[in-house]
């Protein structure tokens, strides 16, 4: 069972009653990152990110050109303790993360970085998104490579600097470790349960958002016919 679920019922209470939004509803376009970014060798690459519900975040990136997968899962703890329950708890170190890959030669890891803070989340709350609570819910940029850590790094330090958000970034970064992906019910969820209050509430409006602010970078998809 997915523990989720037992929301809904409030979420489209407060949803119709009360006017109910995601802390981070609207979408905010961001500018680029000053670093530039390293020229891309070939092949493909791999970015980790948190940040919330991991059925967001995923469906986020599902819909990015250039991203040829992205995957649910958990990062942070150990693997003894990667399932949905145990992680459910909130003291497993995990947060519930989408491991992407993606081809550097048709989307920027600094590009990524912009639509994930665009669309995302709220990086200023500390331990929870929107409806969820726990540190499983914090966010945290999982790096796979130096040059990501840097660019990482830069892109808060970056945003802080402008005071784009009313408030300080509480964003993680630090170096991926290992990424369990998650139980198989969990992959693709938004995509396959359009109508499910959670996702139309929470989820839905963040693919909305990254069609609208960024229209170039935006692609349709499906499951079953989804392609690099």
């Amino acid at each position: 069972m997915i523990r989720r679920l037992p929301l809904i019922a409030a979420l489209a209470i407060a949803a119709a009653g009360a006017g109910f939004a995601y802390a981070h509803t609207e979408g905010l376009a961001l500018p680029d990152p000053v670093a530039a970014p390293a020229t891309a060798a070939g092949g493909d690459e791999v970015a980790v990110f948190a940040g919330g519900c991991f059925w967001g975040i995923e469906a986020i990136f599902e819909h990015t050109k250039g991203v040829k997968s992205a995957t649910s899962g958990y990062a942070g703890g150990d693997a003894k303790t990667a399932h949905y329950d145990d992680v459910s708890d909130g003291d497993t170190g995990h947060a519930e993360s989408v491991r992407v890959v993606f081809d550097p030669r048709q989307v920027s890891y600094g590009t990524l970085l912009k639509v994930f803070f665009s669309v995302g989340l709220d990086p200023t709350e500390k331990d929870r998104q929107g409806p969820d609570s726990g540190t499983q819910y914090r966010s945290v940029l999982f790096t796979t490579s130096p040059q990501q850590q840097r660019e990482a790094s830069a892109y808060i330090a970056q945003l802080d600097k402008a005071k784009v958000f009313d408030a300080p970034i509480v964003t993680e970064v630090q170096p991926l470790k290992a990424f369990y992906p998650a139980e198989s019910y969990h992959q693709d969820y938004a995509a396959l349960h359009p109508n499910n209050m959670y996702i139309v509430i929470n989820d839905a409006p963040k693919v909305a958002h990254l069609k609208n602010l960024y229209p170039a970078l935006y692609r349709d998809w499906a499951p079953s016919t989804a392609s690099p």
